[in-house]
């Protein structure tokens, strides 16, 4: 990209896509907040043969990142294939992706658009780079505590079925729409072994044992979710000690959700349930 390739679209995601499009060496990307940081997830994710990128963001955007499952194991699959390297700083100068002969600077403005401002002055650009490199050797690492997407997927299909694989994928995709405060990985691991009566011990035991949560978080939200009129258990006896409990959904319209229907059943029941 050189200085006559200024780029102005209609958001700084899709400037940051055509910027990456364009290139398979390093890229350093700094001063991400949340939606860019998204972005460039999603499209490092979709691209077939994608950069090299080192990310060094504010802690609070990793911090994010990290409480939004799909978003934070998407990335995680891509640290594990040497795509994506994650680190955080306080730095607060501006938005800045740095690839081998380019610094392009990402701004915004009080609209709709979004401007891409490019220069391939090669001193200007190695000074740059020298200077961030060196920052990202200061920042500090940051652990996703969230398993590789492709790992979660796998491992449910072998400790349960390749049905239950899909109807768990189809019903976490809704949550990467939009911020649920209501249902997270945990709950819909729950609806989905449920919706297969499979025994809270080996949907709690699979998900500790993959890194999704401790058996102790599966049991609270096990709870939570009886409360709220979603699921209910069964007991089931066992040779030796207390007898395990089968999973089953409470409600006929859950049960007769498709899976990829289940959270929107979840946010209608609960906004229609009393006080």
């Amino acid at each position: 990209m050189t200085l006559s390739s200024d780029l102005v679209g209609p958001s700084a995601v899709e400037n940051l896509r055509t910027v990456l499009d364009e290139e398979s060496g390093d890229v350093i990307a700094v001063r991400f907040g949340e939606e860019l940081t998204a972005g460039l997830i999603e499209i490092l994710a979709e691209s077939e043969e994608p950069p090299t990128v080192r990310l060094l963001v504010d802690e609070s955007v990793l911090r994010w990142l990290r409480d939004d499952f799909v978003l934070a194991s998407t990335a995680m699959e891509l640290v594990e294939a040497g795509t994506l390297d994650l680190r955080s700083s306080e730095q607060r100068e501006g938005t800045v992706v740095m690839t081998g002969e380019t610094v392009i600077s990402l701004l915004r403005s009080d609209g709709e658009q979004s401007a891409a401002l490019a220069t391939d002055h090669e001193e200007f650009v190695a000074e740059v780079r020298d200077r961030w490199n060196g920052r990202w050797e200061d920042g500090e690492t940051f652990d996703l505590r969230t398993p590789a997407y492709s790992r979660v997927l796998e491992t449910i299909a072998e400790e349960f079925d390749s049905t239950m694989e899909s109807d768990f994928e189809m019903a976490l995709d809704p949550l990467t729409e939009q911020d649920d405060d209501e249902l997270d990985e945990v709950a819909v691991a729950l609806l989905v072994a449920a919706k297969h009566e499979q025994l809270l011990y080996d949907i709690s035991h699979w998900g500790e044992d993959v890194g999704v949560a401790s058996k102790a978080t599966f049991s609270r939200k096990k709870t939570q979710l009886e409360e709220q009129g979603l699921l209910e258990t069964e007991k089931v006896p066992i040779d030796v000690g207390r007898p395990r409990l089968r999973l089953l959904l409470a409600d006929e319209r859950l049960r007769e959700a498709d899976a990829d229907e289940l959270a929107s059943v979840v946010h209608e029941m609960l906004s229609t349930a009393p006080a």
